[in-house]
């Protein structure tokens, strides 16, 4: 992997190409990141570059990760994340990645937390279907059987019912970049991206280029 920054989630919108086809995008806002940190086989065992976006109050900031920003140069901040990049040993610290990294047509992957929706029914999670809601019918929204009763006398770990839905961590593949805007540091990127208004998503080169 040879490009990947750290990027807040602004919202969707759409834009026309010059023939005038409209294409739906997500609006990102992508770095600047700075680099916190280098890491080297010699010293940790592998390479790769810590970045830190976003800034924060030096008041929110423990005294360990105060004095491990001063030992890098840069203001606090609020999001530290590891990027293993192939190119890692030539960052230095304090260096800036900015969206000007990618180019549009290039393909990434885009990995977020999905917005929570609670706990939901079946039907709303796994996408099963109700029963009759008339003529008596008291069987409306349940998840319906759960297994054999005397036979194996258990419900088989995997089945699908209600429970805990989204909050997860989501990367989709394969997402293109429509355009740079490398002055504002937004990205326009094609579809949707996983996660809720302001989150953080990570951007990476796509590792399955189709």
């Amino acid at each position: 992997m040879k490009k990947a920054i750290l990027a807040k989630k602004i919202g969707m919108t759409q834009i026309f190409n010059e023939d005038g086809v409209l294409t739906p995008v997500t609006v990102l806002e992508a770095g600047p990141c700075v680099v916190t940190q280098v890491k080297t086989v010699e010293n940790d065992g592998y390479s790769a570059v810590q970045v830190g976006f976003v800034d924060k109050k030096e008041k929110n900031v423990n005294k360990p990760m105060k004095g491990h920003f001063a030992k890098a140069g840069v203001s606090c901040k609020r999001y530290v994340k590891e990027l293993k990049l192939d190119n890692s040993e030539e960052f230095k610290l304090a260096d800036e990645i900015k969206a000007d990294v990618f180019e549009a047509g290039d393909k990434i992957d885009a990995t977020a937390i999905s917005k929570g929706k609670g706990f939901q029914g079946a039907i709303k999670r796994h996408g099963q279907s109700r029963g009759p809601m008339t003529h008596g019918s008291k069987y409306h929204r349940h998840a319906g059987s759960n297994g054999a009763c005397s036979s194996p006398s258990k419900v088989f770990k995997g089945k699908k019912m209600p429970g805990h839905m989204g909050a997860k961590r989501i990367t989709i593949q394969n997402l293109e970049v429509v355009r740079v805007m490398a002055e504002e540091n937004v990205l326009l990127v094609k579809g949707s991206v996983p996660g809720p208004k302001k989150c953080l998503v990570t951007i990476r080169e796509s590792v399955k280029t189709v």
